[in-house]
């Protein structure tokens, strides 16, 4: 489904039942946004790994402007500001009062600025191996250069610098980084997975050699309201577990849960404790 807002065609799918039939009643479910990474990925991860959450929340997969099944639109509009006001406005075209909302890597940052910006519309926050400002670029270049290879600091150089050309080079990073990306990293898996989804090496290069220097929410993390809950991976390299322990610092109340096997890929690194982290947060929060 394609919803025609802000002067773009954003892409969602919808998962799951919103009212569910419990004996004399009909009790309603939380509606839970998932935010895919990138910039300039799509939703059809969260797919893999994300959907038995269904028993839960009704969820609805959005991808970001331009990005996925979304159509294309001004590149000037692919930006974290504007894919902040599109939440909203899918979620306005949707007719939800308020949302959940879980954000992945760049998601989360997206999942951060909409918290900040709509208090009132968001019920609860989960952010998934994420960042809350520019600062990340520094720590996970280092990161590599202390623990990359030749070849994964060779392709690094094409995110840095915002400089990917083609499909085949995204490829070629994510084929070459997968071990840091993932403990479970399995290559025959990705060559299978891959055709799946649709990616903008174009948003990827913007939001590298744009926004992503410079975005910064640390200050404004504590006033978010909301129940929310932060997962990191003790062995990401690109949302360094440091900054998602800054985030449940600065959030009032935040809870934060550790991933010890897992890197920025929680989710498929240690997915049963995952879906239970998730789980147990939407029931209390809904309880």
């Amino acid at each position: 489904m394609r919803a025609k807002i802000n002067g773009a065609k954003i892409y969602f799918d919808v998962d799951g039942m919103g009212l569910v039939p419990e004996v004399d009643q009909m009790v309603e479910r939380p509606v839970l946004f998932l935010l895919h990474g990138g910039p300039g990925s799509d939703h059809s991860s969260f797919k893999s790994n994300s959907a038995p959450l269904r028993d839960t929340a009704q969820l609805v997969y959005v991808d970001h402007r331009g990005s996925g099944r979304s159509g294309p639109a001004d590149p000037e509009t692919y930006t974290l500001d504007q894919n902040i006001d599109d939440v909203d406005a899918l979620r306005e075209h949707l007719g939800l009062e308020r949302i959940s909302v879980l954000g992945s890597s760049y998601g989360g940052m997206v999942a951060q600025g909409y918290a900040i910006r709509y208090p009132e519309r968001i019920a609860n926050l989960i952010l998934v191996a994420t960042t809350p400002s520019y600062r990340f670029l520094e720590d996970a270049k280092q990161i590599v250069k202390e623990r990359g290879t030749p070849e994964q600091r060779r392709v690094c150089q094409w995110l840095w610098n915002g400089t990917f050309e083609s499909q085949q080079q995204v490829y070629e990073y994510y084929k070459a980084m997968g071990p840091m990306y993932s403990t479970r990293f399995d290559l025959e898996k990705l060559e299978k997975s891959w055709p799946r989804g649709i990616r903008n090496f174009e948003q990827l290069n913007l939001g590298f050699s744009n926004f992503l220097r410079t975005f910064d929410f640390i200050d404004q993390l504590p006033t978010i309201t909301c129940p929310t809950l932060v997962l990191g991976g003790a062995h990401d390299w690109i949302c360094p577990l440091q900054h998602s322990k800054l985030i449940a610092e600065k959030i009032p109340r935040a809870h934060l849960k550790i991933f010890a096997n897992s890197s920025l890929s929680i989710a498929d690194d240690e997915p049963e404790a995952y879906l239970t982290a998730v789980r147990g947060f939407l029931t209390y929060c809904n309880s």
